[in-house]
Formats: C-alpha cells, sequence, structure tokens
C-alpha cells in the first residue's frame, strides 16, 4: 500500500470517526495529530485532507447532494459519506492528484470498507463531478 493511499485511509478514519461520535472533526484532527492512539502518526497527506475537506465541506455536501440523484447526504452510508467528501476534495481542490486516481482510490477503499454496493456508487457520483469539473469551479 503506497504512503497516498495510507494517507487516504487514515484521513477516512478521522472524517469517519469524528461523525460516528459527533465531535468537531478539526478538534478530532488536532488530537490525532498529537497522540495518534494505536496507529503510527498521522500522514502530512491525511491532515491536508482533512483541512481540504473541512474548508470546502459546504461546497462538497452541495455538489454530492445535487448530483447523488436519489440520495440524500444524510442517507448515504457513513463510510461513503466520508469516501466521497474525500474524492469531491482530491477531484476539485488537489491538482497534485489525478482525477482518475482519486477516483479509483476512493472506489477502492469503498470496496474494502463498505457495503457491496458502495464501490458502484462512490464510481458514479465522483464520475460525475469529474466530468462536471471545468463548470463546478467556474
Amino acid at each position: 500500500m503506497g504512503a497516498r493511499t495510507k494517507a487516504r485511509k487514515r484521513a477516512l478514519d478521522v472524517l469517519f470517526e469524528a461523525e460516528q461520535r459527533g465531535v468537531d472533526v478539526a478538534e478530532l484532527l488536532a488530537q490525532r495529530v498529537v497522540e495518534p492512539g494505536t496507529e503510527a502518526s498521522l500522514p502530512q497527506y491525511a491532515v491536508e485532507i482533512v483541512e481540504g475537506v473541512l474548508e470546502h465541506s459546504e461546497r462538497i455536501d452541495e455538489l454530492l447532494a445535487t448530483h447523488a440523484h436519489g440520495w440524500t447526504v444524510a442517507r448515504m452510508p457513513a463510510v461513503d459519506r466520508a469516501l466521497l467528501r474525500l474524492g469531491a476534495w482530491e477531484i476539485l481542490w488537489n491538482d497534485d492528484v489525478p482525477d482518475a486516481v482519486a477516483v479509483d482510490e476512493a472506489v477502492s477503499l469503498a470496496r474494502e470498507l463498505s457495503t457491496d454496493d458502495s464501490p458502484a456508487f462512490v464510481n458514479g457520483l465522483l464520475g460525475r463531478l469529474v466530468v462536471l469539473k471545468p463548470t463546478l469551479l467556474a
């Protein structure tokens, strides 16, 4: 597993944990940077992802809600919701990661960590954001 793949998984862990525990994501991130728990220290790229998702959270959720036909963001499985937020940030605001890589990584994590239907759902929704990207950031 590559360094960025591990960082994505750790960022997903922070986003998911904060939501499940009902705690502030920024506070949990700061806590995990200082005290990573049972894991190794939090990779810098994981911190960048979580901070990026936080910075653009309203726009990300708006885009997910708009393009997830028949689904509200709140109704999505929690892992999928965190993965979609992570993937959307990488696609729309991180030029260092090719869009196809961001989608593939999110789909791979969905396959590993979520429901049987999640990989197709994550792929379809993030793929739609890739297609619409030029109009979404204009």
